[in-house]
């Protein structure tokens, strides 16, 4: 699916930096067009009524490192992420938590941010949610922060699928699309890895294996 089949308002903030990266994945069919979503498009089917896919979607148990380090230029290109040529300073944003509380980038300086997209409609982002728990539980303690911005308009049916899951990471609420609009997100999932400097440092479009000893390396070596 192409990342730009669905029209929104784009700031021009870091819209360089998806651009590129829709470049090199279009047509892959890994991601999912932000506004093409059964709450969208009025389809009846909810996303806590529909099982997750595969038997591996729900596990969250940690699994062993294989003792394998990279840099962080090898993990990003293992990972294939977006490296921006010249590091931007992430927009700050507070949003609202799903559970109450509330989450501004700007108390994280000094930490390195995983900012991940994503919606309860979207079958990549379930695919990559599992990892991204077992990398939150190995990595939280160490400076590092994950935070998953749903853009469910509804935002009734994100703790439940939570609960679903067993995911225990932050997970904030921007059913207007303002914050993705900020950050030029046109498809889901999208992840934005900021430095302890608050730049943005590299983009995903798509699922990742963020469990893996790349994502495990590119984390660490950010911290040092």
């Amino acid at each position: 699916m192409n990342a730009t089949g669905a029209p929104m308002r784009v700031s021009r903030k870091l819209v360089v930096i998806v651009a590129a990266a829709a470049a090199g994945v279009a047509g892959a069919g890994l991601y999912a067009a932000v506004g093409r979503g059964p709450e969208r498009s009025g389809n009846a089917s909810t996303p806590e009524t529909r099982p997750a896919e595969g038997a591996a979607a729900a596990a969250v148990t940690l699994k062993p490192r294989t003792g394998r380090t990279l840099s962080v230029g090898d993990a990003s290109k293992e990972l294939e992420l977006i490296r921006p040529t010249r590091p931007k300073l992430a927009e700050d944003f507070t949003l609202p938590l799903a559970d109450g509380k509330s989450f501004r980038l700007a108390d994280h300086r000094g930490k390195v941010v995983l900012i991940n997209f994503w919606a309860t409609w979207c079958g990549p982002c379930r695919e990559e949610m599992p990892a991204m728990e077992r990398l939150w539980q190995q990595q939280k303690d160490q400076g590092f922060m994950l935070v998953a911005v749903s853009v469910d308009t509804n935002a009734k049916s994100v703790n439940p699928y939570l609960t679903k899951l067993g995911l225990t990471f932050p997970v904030a609420l921007d059913p207007k699309m303002d914050l993705g609009n900020t950050y030029g997100v046109r498809a889901l999932p999208s992840s934005f890895i900021v430095d302890r400097e608050g730049h943005v440092v590299a983009l995903a479009l798509g699922p990742r294996p963020w469990d893996n000893d790349a994502s495990q390396s590119l984390i660490e070596g950010l911290l040092k």
